[in-house]
C-alpha cells in the first residue's frame, strides 16, 4: 500500500487529501477568506499561510510526514509540456516562482509538495497540469502567423476521464478515439486520439462555449471595439485587466443572468424565467457545436463522447447536448470532477512501475 498526500490550491480555497492507494483517509477543502488573502500583496506570498494550512490538516488527521511515499501538488501555468507525472524540480520550481505570464493559485501547489516532501523526504510530483500540449502540428495555427492556438486545459480530469472511458469500453486509453468535455467554471472540449490529446479549445482565455464565468468565444471585431471604445462600444474605456476580466471570471452566465450557479439558473427555469432557458440552452448549444467541431479533428471516427465536470449533474443540460450529439458517438457522462483522486492516481502509476516520472 503507498500513502499519498495531494494539493491543489485554488483561488479562495486550498483542497488537502491523502489517499492509502486509491482509498481516501480524508479529503477536506480550507476556506481562505478575501481578509486574509488581502494581506498578501501577490499569490507567491500565499505559500507559507497555504502550506502551514496543509500542515495543520495532517496533524489534526494524525497523519505523520514519515507515512508518507509521495506528495502531489497541483500542476501550475507552466510551458508545453506532453501529459504525465513530472518529478518537481529546480527548473520547474524557479519557474512557477517567477511567473512570465500570469499568476494562478495553482502554482503553488508544487512549491508546496515540493517542501513537505523534503522533510518527508519522498518525491514530490505534479501530474497533467493545465499546460499539458500533445497538439499536432497543424492544431496550433492561426490565421495570423503572430499568434499560435495553444493547449490550456483541464487537463487533470480531461486524461482522468479519458482512461476511464476507455476501460468502460474494454480496450486501452491508446487505443480509443475520444471527445472529452470538461463543464465547470470553464469548459474544455478535447479530442483524444490513441492516448494524446490532439486538440482543445483554449479554456483559461475563455475561447470556446461560454461557460457559468467565461465569454467564450467572440467576434474579435468586437471586441477590438469594446476594448478601444469605438462605436457603438463607447461609453467606457476599459483597462486590459477590466477587459480580460469581462472575458474570464465575469462572462458567460454570470454576465447575461448574474449568477454562475447552475441550480440558481434551472430554478429560475422552472419558475417560468423565459430569459434563463435561453441563455442556459444556448451554453449547451455552444458546447454540443463545439464537440461536433472537435468531432472533425478525428475524422469523425470517434468510439464515444464523454462530459464531465459539476455542470455534468445538469439533466437539463445534458439533455440538450445529447440530442445535438447523439448521432457522433455513444455518450459516458462521469459527474464532477475529482482532480484529487487524478493526482494520487498519477502517483500511483509511478510508484506502482506502470509509468516512468518525466523531468521537467
Amino acid at each position: 500500500m503507498y500513502r499519498v498526500l495531494t494539493i491543489n490550491p485554488g483561488s479562495t480555497s486550498t483542497k488537502v487529501a491523502v489517499y492509502d492507494d486509491e482509498s481516501p483517509l480524508f479529503v477536506e477543502t480550507v476556506r481562505h477568506s478575501s481578509a486574509e488573502l488581502a494581506a498578501y500583496p501577490r499569490i507567491l506570498d500565499q505559500y507559507a499561510f497555504r502550506r502551514d494550512a496543509v500542515l495543520g490538516l495532517l496533524a489534526d488527521h494524525g497523519v505523520a510526514l514519515d507515512s508518507l511515499d509521495a506528495v502531489v501538488g497541483r500542476g501550475g501555468i507552466l510551458r508545453p509540456i506532453e501529459s504525465g507525472t513530472y518529478l518537481v524540480n529546480e527548473r520547474m520550481l524557479a519557474e512557477l516562482r517567477t511567473p512570465k505570464e500570469r499568476e494562478h493559485a495553482s502554482n503553488l501547489g508544487a512549491i508546496i509538495a515540493d517542501e513537505i516532501a523534503r522533510r518527508a523526504e519522498v518525491p514530490a510530483f505534479i501530474v497533467d497540469p493545465v499546460c499539458v500540449d500533445e497538439f499536432e502540428p497543424i492544431a496550433r495555427i492561426s490565421g495570423l502567423p503572430e499568434i499560435e492556438r495553444r493547449s490550456l486545459s483541464h487537463a487533470l480530469n480531461l486524461k482522468m476521464v479519458a482512461r476511464r472511458a476507455a476501460k468502460e469500453l474494454g480496450r486501452a486509453y491508446s487505443e480509443v478515439n475520444l471527445v472529452v468535455v470538461h463543464m465547470g467554471g470553464g469548459i474544455s472540449v478535447a479530442p483524444h486520439k490513441r492516448g494524446r490529446q490532439v486538440d482543445v479549445n483554449q479554456a483559461l482565455d475563455g475561447t470556446g462555449p461560454f461557460s457559468p464565468e467565461r465569454a467564450g468565444g467572440l467576434p474579435v471585431g468586437d471586441v477590438l471595439r469594446m476594448a478601444y471604445s469605438v462605436p457603438p462600444y463607447d461609453k467606457t474605456h476599459y483597462t486590459y485587466e477590466e477587459m480580460f476580466r469581462k472575458i474570464v471570471g465575469q462572462g458567460g452566465l454570470v454576465a447575461h443572468l448574474g449568477t454562475n450557479d447552475a441550480t440558481e439558473v434551472e430554478r429560475r427555469i422552472a419558475n417560468g424565467d423565459e430569459h434563463a432557458r435561453l441563455i442556459y440552452e444556448a451554453m449547451a448549444y455552444q458546447i454540443a457545436k463545439e464537440i461536433g467541431l472537435m468531432a472533425t479533428v478525428l475524422k469523425g471516427e470517434v468510439d464515444a463522447i464523454v462530459l464531465t465536470g459539476g455542470l455534468a449533474h445538469s439533466e437539463m443540460l445534458l439533455e440538450w447536448i445529447c440530442e445535438r450529439v447523439a448521432w457522433i458517438a455513444p455518450i459516458l457522462v462521469y459527474p464532477g470532477e475529482d482532480e484529487m483522486l487524478a493526482m494520487a492516481q498519477g502517483a500511483l502509476r509511478v510508484l506502482r512501475g506502470e509509468e516512468q516520472a518525466r523531468e521537467y
